[in-house]
């Protein structure tokens, strides 16, 4: 690590001052990815900053690896007890939003892996596949850094991240991913139906097998139960458009993806990410957890 910029401790410090914003956005992006909590990610950027400061990183030949598995030990930990927070979470838990665009207060890695669509495939993983796929195929870590972190021997680690890969792609088969260009073409013609209470033109912007997902987490008002059906999930977008009557509707970029974001009385009121089949919406995301919208 060290390269002749001052000597000793003091010397040190400053290299890892100075390298630290290079490298944190791989920290802060191993850390989402894995947990899907931008306030999870934050603490467990912040528990690395202070490892890496009170460490003796004399013999760190690679810092960018030292510090992404180091977050990933620590997001371990927390996704394992994770699994249990997320069985006794009030109804469908969606992950928190990720500001990713130009202007984004958090700068992060940006590829689909970080997309919502992508970050609910891996949550079916198993905590140790869903590490050594992020740390292996997302940040290309060397699978004796990955059975340290889980505890397993090498060979144990390329098969979990082999098992996680074919998982993630039979996933992603069944999704494929939309162009920027068909999204954008979509949002904007939702948009302009919601606004104006078209029934209809929902209706025909609606994949027949839609899903409507709604992520309250039991602090407001949402749907518990997924909504099923092109007329059903225009319904109730009719009828919430109605009752919530929004300030405006914006679009950003979350999760390296336009999507939509509803302002009330002065606030981010929901952040709303689509799936899209045969150039229709087959699944709609609303994020309405305040907790999870207090960032943005």
């Amino acid at each position: 690590m060290g390269d002749g910029r001052g000597s000793g401790r003091s010397g040190l410090e400053d290299l890892l001052q100075a390298e630290w914003e290079r490298h944190r956005p791989a920290v802060f992006g191993a850390a989402y990815r894995l947990l899907g909590s931008v306030a999870d990610a934050e603490d467990v950027t912040q528990d690395v900053w202070l490892r890496a400061a009170g460490a003796d990183l004399q013999d760190i030949g690679d810092l960018r690896a030292w510090l992404v598995t180091v977050a990933a030990r620590r997001s371990y930990d927390i996704l394992k007890s994770a699994r249990f927070r997320r069985e006794t979470y009030v109804g469908p838990w969606l992950p928190e939003p990720l500001l990713t665009g130009p202007d984004a207060s958090q700068p992060v890695l940006v590829d689909e892996s970080v997309g919502s669509a992508m970050l609910l495939i891996m949550e079916e993983l198993s905590p140790p596949e869903r590490v050594a796929f992020v740390l292996h195929d997302v940040f290309g870590l060397e699978f004796v850094r990955i059975a340290h972190v889980l505890d397993v021997s090498v060979p144990g680690a390329r098969q979990l991240a082999s098992r996680a890969r074919r998982r993630v792609a039979k996933a992603k088969q069944s999704a494929p991913q939309a162009s920027k260009a068909e999204r954008e073409r979509l949002l904007t013609a939702f948009r302009a139906a919601y606004e104006a209470g078209d029934l209809a033109g929902l209706i025909r912007l609606l994949h027949p097998d839609a899903v409507y997902v709604t992520d309250g987490g039991g602090k407001v008002a949402a749907a518990r139960k997924l909504i099923h059906g092109h007329e059903r999930v225009a319904q109730v977008m009719v009828r919430t458009g109605r009752q919530w009557r929004p300030d405006r509707i914006d679009f950003a970029e979350v999760g390296g993806e336009l999507a939509l974001v509803f302002h009330r009385e002065g606030r981010v009121y929901s952040v709303d990410t689509v799936q899209i089949t045969d150039g229709l919406i087959a699944a709609y995301r609303r994020v309405i957890n305040p907790d999870k919208l207090m960032r943005l």
